[in-house]
């Protein structure tokens, strides 16, 4: 795809694909509290709510800084020679209320994009679950968005008629890609693997929680899990669909593939949790979602519904192998980013150079894979793509992360984490069973010292 300058941009919105692309926005910025939930269950009780404020406060600090600099940045005009927007020539919006790209006006195409970069963010921080300073994530946030996932969005999503006149390399085959634009249609790179990819370096700067490999850490709420997957679910299609950017056809198709890439995966997870443990799990079903999601974002507008089957089918299975491998290879991805989103992201990426179809909501645009004719030149393409965006965003992170513990700490005392990151990051406890159960359940009142054995039975 080419992108045009904002002068070129069409003059008149089309108020169909304007409600689409703002209830497109709205289902996607549900998704981080569904993620705050997902997350907030698979953690232990002494860590729910500071799990859940880490997904928060991305809304917060992203929401900000995305429109002082992060938009202009994302699809400002390139100076760079395709590595970055120019972060001053939208700062604060400037130019861009009044402006009209494609057939929508510029807020709405401002909304739909800065809840990829929140939920991008919040991600990250399931890999660092139970162990991590509340104050350096809260920076870790603002310079991690400006420095690796600003440059990498600008790098793929490359709309036709949208925002900044070059740039978008990966999505127009720029540089190593000489010429064959990778597909990506919705943040296969840019968001799941960036994260995964961040994700990694974090865990890896941060070092394992405290008993790993030797105390369980069972998820506290399954309940919870499983409604924020959900949620994902659901928000997800604003995710795939709304970046159609369109009320039409190809929103409609990926709204299928979308459907259909999910429910195979979770159908794959189940499979592998019953032939490896002999049980179906909650636990898995909810990740199975997920898997498949993530897999089928960057496939979503170049498959077929069969070959989004095939996408979900595989991303459920092989990310569910996935997850152990941090066992295996000794770090502590606290709630697998790792082997969800960063595995199901490569996962859905490379198939894309096997499936990519004629037939699939894209249509005749679509450079087959080599599946359907069309060779390995995809395949190449895919893996160049996907690979370079891991290694960079491994590298940059991990830079970040060092540099941010050196300056700031970046994971709690022993002490606070034995007690609860709750407790020291928050001063608040999840869940108050004192104020609901009575004195059987919360702070045991003080007795004097002549209370006989059976008041002190009476409060056990």
């Amino acid at each position: 795809m080419t992108t045009t300058s904002l002068a070129a941009a069409a003059a008149t919105p089309n108020s169909g694909d304007t409600a689409w692309v703002l209830a497109s926005a709205a289902l996607v910025l549900f998704m981080t509290p569904g993620l705050a939930l997902f997350y907030g269950g698979m953690v232990r009780t002494k860590s729910v709510l500071n799990m859940m404020m880490m997904s928060f406060i991305s809304m917060a600090t992203i929401g900000v800084v995305w429109l002082l600099w992060g938009y202009s940045e994302t699809f400002g005009a390139d100076s760079t020679g395709g590595w970055l927007g120019n972060p001053f020539d939208h700062f604060g919006l400037h130019g861009v209320l009044t402006a009209t790209y494609g057939t929508i006006p510029g807020p709405a195409f401002v909304a739909f994009q800065v809840v990829f970069a929140i939920i991008a963010v919040a991600l990250v921080s399931g890999a660092i679950a139970d162990r991590a300073k509340f104050a350096t994530w809260t920076v870790f946030t603002v310079v991690w968005a400006t420095i690796v996932y600003f440059p990498a969005a600008h790098w793929v999503f490359a709309f036709d008629g949208f925002a900044a006149n070059t740039g978008g390399w990966i999505a127009n085959g720029g540089f190593f890609l000489n010429g064959h634009g990778a597909y990506d249609f919705a943040g296969g790179t840019a968001i799941h693997i960036n994260a995964g990819a961040a994700g990694l370096a974090l865990a890896l700067v941060l070092g394992k929680r405290l008993g790993f490999g030797r105390e369980p850490m069972r998820p506290h709420n399954l309940t919870l899990v499983m409604l924020g997957a959900g949620i994902l679910w659901f928000g997800w299609f604003g995710f795939n669909a709304g970046s159609a950017l369109s009320a039409g056809s190809l929103a409609a198709g990926v709204w299928v593939n979308t459907l259909g890439a999910t429910a195979a995966a979770m159908l794959g997870w189940l499979l592998v949790e019953r032939m490896r443990d002999g049980k179906f799990t909650s636990l898995g079903a909810a990740s199975g979602v997920v898997a498949g999601l993530v897999a089928i974002t960057p496939a979503c507008s170049t498959v077929t519904p069969i070959g989004a089957l095939v996408v979900g089918l595989l991303a459920g299975g092989i990310c569910a192998l996935a997850v152990g491998l941090k066992f295996k290879l000794g770090f502590d991805d606290s709630l697998d980013v790792v082997g969800v989103h960063l595995v199901g992201g490569l996962v859905g990426t490379l198939l894309i150079g096997l499936l990519a179809s004629k037939g699939s909501p894209n249509g005749s645009g679509t450079q087959e894979g080599l599946l359907y004719g069309g060779g390995f030149l995809q395949l190449g393409v895919q893996a160049g793509a996907a690979f370079f965006v891991l290694v960079f965003s491994f590298v940059v992170t991990y830079a970040i992360g060092f540099v941010l513990d050196k300056v700031m700490g970046f994971r709690v005392s022993e002490e606070a984490e034995m007690a609860g990151v709750d407790q020291s990051e928050h001063a608040e406890t999840s869940y108050e069973l004192g104020a609901v159960f009575g004195s059987r359940f919360g702070h045991r009142p003080q007795l004097p010292a002549q209370a006989s054995v059976t008041d002190r039975v009476d409060l056990l």
